[in-house]
């Protein structure tokens, strides 16, 4: 399937999604929040799939929303309200937390790696953060924005971003709405690596070759639930549900195969079952 505003590429079990309006910073649109969806969901379900990368064409990330679309709301048009999306996959969280509009790709049973390449601002500073691993190029330069456009912390930001850095440096980067680069997000915690621009792409790979050629997909699909349903839950209702996911895992093929492997010191073959 060919999308509008988004490439959609898989090879050596890795699915690489990009947001494709360079012309425009890759803007944020109603059919890009379309496509974007729809290609996670198809990666998500696909076996071949082992990780998915998320980038930007051209020499930006995500310059946020449209500013055509929101000068048309400025002016009386009608908002998209509806919140709540109901496709789910095996293997993914079901919780209503990650349901909504923004905040699903917890439930896409993948790990996901956002490769922020230059700006990443508002809605487009959000969108990797619901990613499980953030690196940046060089030139990345965030920015929360919505202050600055007369809006609030929107797309479950004002949960997210303090996990990640924070309640102080939260509030100063919603509130002041400044522009950092990518040194400073690493430190801050926002993301994990800070990669020369022209190896970002090539970095960012050799991570997720590392998921899908040595790691079981079913041990990252359960441990990815774990974490981020772990975020609503006490600490004896993480341990019993760790000890539950435990017993099945023992029943597993993939367990069966990581003991083999190592045993035999050879290269593992995991089928995810």
């Amino acid at each position: 399937m060919a999308y509008e505003t988004v490439l959609y590429e898989v090879a050596d079990r890795i699915c690489t999604i990009t947001l494709n309006r360079p012309e425009k910073l890759n803007a944020w649109t109603r059919q890009m929040h379309l496509d974007l969806r729809d290609a996670m969901q198809k990666a998500g379900g696909d076996e071949q799939v082992r990780a998915i990368i998320l980038t930007g064409a051209g020499r930006g990330f995500c310059a946020g929303a449209d500013m055509g679309g929101l000068r048309a709301i400025g002016a009386g048009g009608s908002v998209d309200r509806s919140s709540v999306i109901h496709d789910d996959l095996p293997g993914g969280s079901a919780l209503a937390e990650f349901r909504m509009h923004y905040s699903y790709f917890p439930k896409i049973p993948k790990f996901i790696i956002a490769a922020i390449n230059g700006p990443a601002a508002g809605l487009g500073f959000v969108i990797p953060l619901y990613a499980d691993l953030r690196f940046a190029g060089e030139s990345a330069v965030f920015t929360t924005a919505f202050a600055q456009r007369g809006l609030i912390a929107e797309h479950g930001v004002s949960w997210l971003l303090p996990r990640l850095v924070g309640l102080p440096a939260a509030l100063d980067l919603l509130c002041s709405a400044r522009k950092f680069r990518a040194p400073e997000a690493l430190s801050l915690g926002l993301v994990s690596r800070v990669i020369a621009d022209d190896k970002l792409l090539a970095e960012t790979r050799a991570y997720a070759r590392l998921l899908a050629d040595t790691v079981s997909p079913r041990s990252v699909a359960v441990m990815k639930r774990q974490i981020w349903e772990a975020e609503f839950q006490s600490l004896s209702e993480a341990t019993i549900q760790a000890n539950h996911e435990m017993e099945l895992s023992f029943q597993t093929a993939d367990f069966k195969e990581g003991v083999a492997h190592y045993l035999e010191k050879r290269a593992a073959r995991f089928t995810g079952r």
